[in-house]
C-alpha cells in the first residue's frame, strides 16, 4: 500500500455497514470481466436491514454474499511483487476466514486464512446473494 497516505480500516467504509468481516469467510475467488469477485458468507449485524435472528443450532447471522472489486488492475497475494496474468494469480488464491481488509488511494489489501491479498481496483461492492 502506499506509504504516503493513511489506510482505513473496512469498519469505516459504507459498503461494509452493518456486517463484521472478521467473522466472515472466503469460499472462492473469480474473474467476472474485469472485477474481481470473492465469494463469501458474510456475518450480518442486528443492525443491517437483512439481519434474522439466528436459529437455535447457529449463533450468528450468516449470508451468502459477494464482494466485487470492479475494474480491477491488479492483484498480488502474499507479498508477490512479479505481476502474473490476473487469472492465474485468481486460481492460486486460497479460501479462508477473514482478519481484516484496508483501503487506502484505489488499493485494497484483504488478510485473512488464505494469506494476504492486494488489488488495485475501483471501491467494492458488496452484495447479498438471493435466497
Amino acid at each position: 500500500m502506499n506509504a504516503d497516505s493513511e489506510s482505513v480500516d473496512w469498519r469505516q467504509l459504507r459498503e461494509f455497514a452493518a456486517v463484521d468481516l472478521s467473522q466472515s469467510y472466503v469460499l472462492s475467488w473469480h474473474l467476472e470481466g474485469d472485477s474481481l469477485v470473492a465469494d463469501i458468507d458474510i456475518h450480518l449485524t442486528p443492525e443491517h436491514p437483512f439481519y434474522e435472528k439466528p436459529r437455535p443450532a447457529e449463533k450468528h447471522c450468516i449470508r451468502p454474499a459477494y464482494i466485487e472489486f470492479p475494474y480491477c488492475d491488479k492483484i498480488a497475494r502474499d507479498g508477490q511483487q512479479d505481476v502474473e496474468q490476473l487469472s492465474d494469480t485468481v486460481e492460486s488464491l486460497k479460501h479462508g476466514r477473514i482478519d481484516e481488509l484496508r483501503a487506502r488511494d484505489g488499493e485494497y489489501e484483504i488478510r485473512g486464512e488464505f494469506g494476504t491479498v492486494r488489488i488495485i481496483a475501483e471501491r467494492p461492492i458488496l452484495r447479498l446473494k438471493n435466497g
